[in-house]
């Protein structure tokens, strides 16, 4: 079939549908239809059918009205939803229940404050996914009230999940501060820089899976405190026993010998650098001593009695702290070279020794580094050493860390005590929120406890749905990408026993020859997927429709993982 065009002596040319076939050496051909009354662009679209090519110039004729990143939102929603966390906190509030996932969801994707996060609906898919469109603040500030009030019912249902009755569990205490002015939890506080402090505690299976959150004044001069909160969630999900996991700062002495009165509380916590020291004079801890593993384990220490010590080695940390050391160290020198020219150089009556100390003090307060020199101060002279033998001292422990656990080797093995001490930092970037972190929980503005702790058991349920997503998406995930970021902060463990990476459980690695991505890029490759609005034609004539770009192999293999997974089935 072909169209043809013919020409009239006293009017515009007549425009025929015809077809042609060939009878013998004969051609013949028949008129089907006359489109002479039909507009030009639906003849020529015709025109381009018949000749199988578009029936519109694309380029020229269709328009991209919008492109709204979907991709990552989708993966979200399923992860959701393989997650079991809408059946969690199912309760027949259908809008609350929507809003509830829409900041999640949000939390997950760019963490905020509430304007923020409605802004984010707009700006992807997720309002249009979950029908909140045109939510206001305040809509939002009611959804949380209603998600404090099913707290205890949603944790409940998570732990009849994810804890074994009569099992054991995991609780990671962090201590952070609030910003909400009034709120009731600052009242008993102790300050730390003038802002009041809270202790946040996450109730964990062994896993890391998030069950419960609380939160509580951070009044440190009780000991006793923190345990009893913890023997109050050892009994509430009736759980044979609990370990208490913290970092240095929080796991005080004093406070591990309150845990002494609780036979059901085991801890695991991490030695201060200098206690390392001192433990590598009894044990005579070097690197040398890893060679060919990656832990020590030692259970008859003078200085921890009855405590269980692993000892980790990372080279990349030891290279690390050595290279800030001698930084530090020629910085403090240049600066106390400076005081021996001023003291030598002075003009006039010469320095008393108050006036030098004052300027040393000031010298190795910047740099603290004043355990590594001797110094000889006098009315009128100073000078100064470095002390070879502590440096050298504090050097052989470079790279090393400590655990310490009551936890007998029969029941929680020296790589898996490492494992959970590491999940600490995890918790804590998720409870205490720096900036540059993915689950916010500061700023609080609402000046109310109840939205306190509603936003923090938000980025509780926000840490439960990543749990599920990288579980899921592990063969894609460098799932060390958590801890290899924590290496770089000062005081934490090495690289021995830190993740479940390249075992069964995990599968992490790389896929058909692709590099692993971290988390955040991965979400980053699937946002690019979009969901674009097309039109064809004017503005006010056109034909519009939704087109979504097509898949691409590592997309579809990751949303092939989301709707695989089961890990959130009761």
């Amino acid at each position: 079939m072909y169209i043809a065009t013919i020409p009239n002596r006293n009017s515009k040319p007549a425009i025929l549908l015809r077809e042609n076939w060939r009878e013998g050496k004969k051609v013949c051909k028949r008129t089907l239809a006359n489109l002479t009354d039909w507009p030009e662009e639906k003849i020529e679209a015709l025109r381009r059918v018949l000749k199988n090519e578009l029936p519109v110039d694309a380029e020229s004729s269709m328009v991209i009205e919008r492109s709204m990143p979907h991709g990552h939102v989708e993966a979200v929603l399923t992860a959701i939803r393989k997650s079991g966390l809408e059946e969690v906190i199912s309760s027949g509030r259908r809008r609350e229940e929507e809003l509830v996932i829409a900041m999640i969801g949000a939390r997950i994707l760019r963490p905020g404050s509430r304007p923020e996060n409605t802004a984010l609906w707009h700006a992807t898919t997720l309002a249009e996914e979950l029908g909140v469109a045109g939510t206001e603040e305040e809509e939002c500030h009611r959804a949380l009230d209603w998600l404090l009030d099913r707290q205890p019912e949603i944790e409940k249902r998570l732990a009849e999940r994810f804890l074994p009755r009569g099992g054991r569990a995991l609780y990671y205490v962090v201590r952070d501060y609030f910003e909400s002015p009034y709120s009731l939890l600052r009242q008993r506080a102790f300050a730390i820089q003038g802002r009041p402090v809270v202790v946040c505690g996450m109730v964990t299976n062994e896993k890391g899976c998030p069950v419960a959150v609380e939160a509580y004044p951070g009044d440190t001069s009780d000991p006793g405190a923190v345990p009893r909160f913890v023997e109050n969630q050892r009994a509430r999900f009736g759980l044979e026993r609990v370990i208490l996991v913290g970092d240095r700062a929080t796991l005080t002495q004093a406070q591990i010998e309150k845990l002494k009165e609780f036979d059901r509380i085991g801890r695991i916590s991490a030695l201060r650098f200098q206690a390392i020291v001192h433990l590598a004079r009894e044990f005579d801890l070097r690197a040398s001593l890893f060679e060919g593993n990656d832990f020590a384990e030692f259970s008859s220490s003078v200085v921890f009695p009855g405590d269980r010590l692993v000892a980790c080695y990372s080279a990349p940390l030891g290279d690390e702290r050595r290279r800030e050391r001698d930084e530090l160290l020629a910085a403090t020198e240049e600066e106390l070279a400076e005081i021996v020219w001023d003291v030598v150089n002075w003009r006039g009556e010469s320095l008393s020794r108050v006036e030098i100390a004052r300027k040393v003090g000031k010298a190795l307060g910047r740099y603290r580094m004043g355990k590594y020199f001797y110094l000889a101060i006098k009315d009128g002279a100073f000078s100064y050493a470095r002390k070879n033998l502590t440096i050298g001292l504090d050097a052989r422990v470079d790279g090393l860390n400590v655990i310490r656990t009551l936890e007998p080797a029969g029941t929680v093995r020296g790589r898996t005590a490492v494992r959970w001490y590491k999940m600490h930092r995890l918790v804590e970037r998720t409870l205490r929120a720096p900036r540059e972190d993915d689950l916010l929980v500061r700023p609080i503005r609402r000046r109310s406890e109840d939205y306190a702790r509603a936003h923090l058991f938000l980025s509780m349920l926000a840490y439960y749905v990543k749990w599920h997503m990288r579980r899921a998406l592990s063969p894609l995930l460098n799932d060390d990408e958590q801890i290899e970021d924590l290496n770089e902060m000062d005081g934490e463990i090495g690289s021995s026993g830190l993740s479940d990476s390249g075992s069964a459980e995990s599968g992490g690695g790389s896929w058909e020859g692709s590099p692993p991505l971290g988390f955040k890029a991965l979400l980053a490759e699937l946002g690019t997927l979009c969901r674009n609005t097309c039109r064809i034609g004017s503005s006010t004539e056109g034909v519009s429709f939704c087109r979504t770009t097509e898949q691409t192999v590592l997309q579809k293999k990751a949303f092939e993982l989301l709707e695989a997974y089961r890990g959130g089935s009761a």
